[in-house]
């Protein structure tokens, strides 16, 4: 098969004036991305409860996540190879995001031994096998998976952590980096489209590390670059300040990806730092558990206060289901554990989600972000 070689492209289009928001587009192979974005995580290949469909028609994404360390186990490298990689595994056509299973790796703390020289051995959580991530391997478990954006191998620090932890952990991250990079240049995509790698940022809440590590990843030639170990337990204004820094010392011509973030709030406060693009498992995660968020807060459908609430779960949205079922329907799913409540919340959730970073949008390019971003900012705090 030929082999594309077309590149990655991002192309900002428009910034705001009184932040450091802007408005992009970044081109891949399986279509175009309209930053700033919010990418839906599909661990094991799926989005949770939310049909290929309604993804793309109703929520409207634009590139969805899956997950190396997931994908990897279960179904396994054998079935993903054979079907010709996650796209036609999973029917989704447009573009897809690895992580490296960095994060996975981390959460496994009493399964998992850290060997820099080799790599992180680890047990299954499923059976209990025993798998060594190298980060030669898991560029070669991206390239079978054939996501357009693979991820770099990390080691993610904890919070709180030692200054002297975390400048072991970055150089540890450093070296990989180096590795990763190193197979990614050596080996070519499976599947005819181009796939692009990003290193990410680590060096917990400690500056002169996060400019360590943005000094050495500007040296190699990434199309994009992702901001990790932050939303790992530290102070919400931590959050801020570090992903602040981190936009300040990045190269203004590449999108910067923060890495598991977060509310509604979050994101609008982190695209008025710079950043482009954002995932979590929020939306679904608190669509299955009858949390749903709305443009004048969260709303608890357990609550006995919406019983005999009548009105759309959103009169003024375009989403058919916010339509058509009332607010007293949907807490009667919850209560009466039918499986149709969690797929109406995680789709509203998803679409509210891909309308926030659309309307994010087109107030940057109106030149009004600053000002809608800082009144609605409070209402989406709000528990009704």
């Amino acid at each position: 098969m030929q082999q594309n070689t077309n590149k990655m492209r991002f192309i900002i289009e428009s910034r705001d004036k009184k932040s450091s928001a802007r408005t992009g587009i970044i081109h891949t192979d399986h279509g175009d991305i309209k930053t700033p974005i919010f990418m839906p995580v599909g661990t094991v290949g799926s989005v949770k409860a939310v049909h290929i469909n309604d993804l793309e028609r109703q929520v409207k994404a634009q590139i969805i996540l899956g997950n190396t360390y997931h994908l990897y186990l279960r179904p396994g490298l054998e079935v993903l190879e054979a079907a010709g990689g996650l796209h036609k595994f999973n029917g989704w056509s447009r573009p897809i995001l690895t992580d490296s299973g960095g994060f996975q790796v981390f959460s496994l703390s009493g399964i998992r031994k850290i060997k820099p020289e080799e790599g992180v051995w680890f047990q299954s959580h499923i059976d209990g096998s025993r798998h060594l991530f190298s980060p030669e391997k898991v560029i070669d478990i991206q390239r079978i998976i054939g996501s357009d954006i693979m991820m770099a191998f990390d080691e993610c620090p904890p919070y709180p952590c030692t200054y002297e932890y975390a400048r072991k952990s970055l150089d540890i991250t450093l070296g990989w980096l180096r590795r990763c990079w190193a197979r990614y240049k050596e080996t070519e995509p499976k599947y005819g489209h181009s796939q692009t790698l990003f290193p990410i940022v680590q060096g917990s809440v400690f500056k002169d590390l996060r400019s360590k590590s943005v000094e050495e990843i500007t040296k190699l030639d990434c199309e994009g670059i992702a901001i990790g170990g932050i939303a790992v337990g530290e102070p919400i204004d931590m959050m801020y300040e570090m992903a602040d820094y981190c936009c300040q010392i990045l190269p203004q011509d590449k999108p910067r990806y923060l890495m598991g973030v977060g509310t509604p709030a979050d994101i609008l406060e982190n695209i008025a730092l710079g950043v482009d693009m954002f995932d979590c498992v929020m939306p679904t995660r608190n669509g299955r558990n009858a949390n749903i968020f709305t443009w004048e807060g969260m709303m608890n459908m357990r609550n006995e206060k919406w019983k005999f609430d009548f009105s759309p779960i959103d009169a003024n949205s375009d989403l058919e289901a916010d339509r058509i079922y009332s607010r007293a329907y949907l807490r009667h799913l919850y209560a009466a554990n039918e499986i149709l409540g969690p797929m109406i919340g995680s789709l509203h959730n998803l679409h509210f989600y891909l309308e926030l970073v659309g309307t994010a949008r087109r107030k940057i390019e109106e030149g009004t972000f600053s000002e809608w971003k800082n009144e609605i900012v409070p209402k989406l705090k709000r528990k009704l």
